[in-house]
């Protein structure tokens, strides 16, 4: 069962983000602040869960919450400061947005660039441990699902409906197809290096 929070004297922010390992569209980070009472049986790390019930927590997770907030990294972005300081930055971007200001940033994962005047906690597998970043991390899934389904619909052929910018073969081969779009992290690398890439 996961724990509600880490402590409690401090008005706690669980962060988590999206889509770091794709080879297309932003990441996508989400920062939410619970109520010290909240308790849900099916909230786990996203990854653990269909995406019917994730649609489903995301509901309930944006009613109970007390603020919640999602930022954005474009590609772009990406390949202008690399994926680990994108991943921060849309971090930065959700605290940022909050409607409340946190005392306490709990962050998924072993590093975070400092936000000012906010301590935070890194833990290792957090979306597995606390009910805040477990919420976090379907926002940050959901909100990013959705987005690369819309992509899909000018891009067809990526099949970003089915991998959401992960790197499958079929999102390979159809890169060694038809090319990069501007949504392809160009930083990454898209293809293996025996084939070469038309931009």
């Amino acid at each position: 069962m996961l724990q509600i929070t880490y402590q409690n004297k401090l008005v706690e922010a669980g962060c988590d983000e999206a889509g770091r390992g794709c080879l297309a569209g932003p990441v996508f980070a989400a920062a939410v602040i619970l109520p010290k009472t909240f308790q849900h049986e099916m909230l786990n790390d996203s990854k653990q869960i269909s995406e019917k019930n994730r649609f489903y927590l995301r509901e309930i997770i944006e009613k109970e919450a007390i603020a919640f907030a999602v930022g954005i990294c474009t590609a772009a972005e990406i390949d202008e400061i690399n994926i680990l300081n994108a991943s921060f930055l849309a971090m930065h971007k959700a605290i940022d947005q909050l409607e409340m200001k946190p005392e306490l940033l709990l962050i998924d994962g072993n590093r975070f660039k400092v936000y000012p005047e906010i301590p935070h906690h890194c833990i290792i597998k957090g979306d597995a441990k606390f009910m805040s970043i477990a919420a976090a991390s379907i926002l940050a899934k959901t909100y990013r699902d959705e987005y690369m389904e819309r992509l899909h619909q000018e891009y067809p052929m990526y099949k970003w409906l089915k991998n959401k910018g992960y790197p499958t073969k079929e999102h390979r081969d159809a890169i060694a197809e038809y090319g990069a779009t501007p949504h392809h992290r160009m930083s990454f690398t898209l293809l293996p290096s025996q084939f070469s890439l038309n931009i």
